[in-house]
C-alpha cells in the first residue's frame, strides 16, 4: 500500500558540505555508512550543525572484532570518541544484534 508522505523530504548532495541549513533537522539516522568516512569528526561537526537544539543523532555501526580486510570497521569506544569530540554527548547505547551497536547520541551545546 502507498502512503502520501509529506513530512520528508529527499535531499541529495555532498558529504564534504551537507546541503542543509543550521539548525533545520530535528534526528539524523546513520546507518552503516560513518565507518566509511576518514576523517569523521568533520563529518559529525556538519551533522551537529544541521541538528536543532537538543537534536539527536542515532548511529547503527558494526562492531570491529579483530582484523577485518573486507570492509572497514569502528569500535563502539572509538565512535563514541568521536561522537564526544564532535560536540555529541552519547545518550544511550543498544545492542540489537551480534557485532552492532546503536549509539543514540544529543547535540550539546
Amino acid at each position: 500500500m502507498e502512503r502520501q508522505v509529506t513530512n520528508i523530504v529527499p535531499i541529495q548532495g555532498s558529504i564534504e558540505a551537507l546541503p542543509l541549513p543550521d539548525g533545520s533537522i530535528d534526528i539524523v539516522i546513520a546507518s552503516l555508512v560513518l565507518h566509511e568516512i576518514q576523517p569523521l569528526t568533520p563529518l559529525l561537526q556538519q551533522m551537529k550543525y544541521t541538528l536543532k537544539n537538543k537534536g539527536y543523532l542515532i548511529c547503527l555501526e558494526l562492531e570491529a572484532k579483530g582484523s577485518s580486510e573486507k570492509a572497514p570497521r569502528i569500535t563502539l569506544e572509538k565512535m563514541e570518541q568521536e561522537m564526544k569530540e564532535a560536540g555529541f554527548k552519547v545518550t544511550e547505547k543498544y545492542f540489537p544484534a551480534k557485532s552492532l551497536y546503536m549509539l543514540i547520541a544529543q547535540k550539546t551545546d
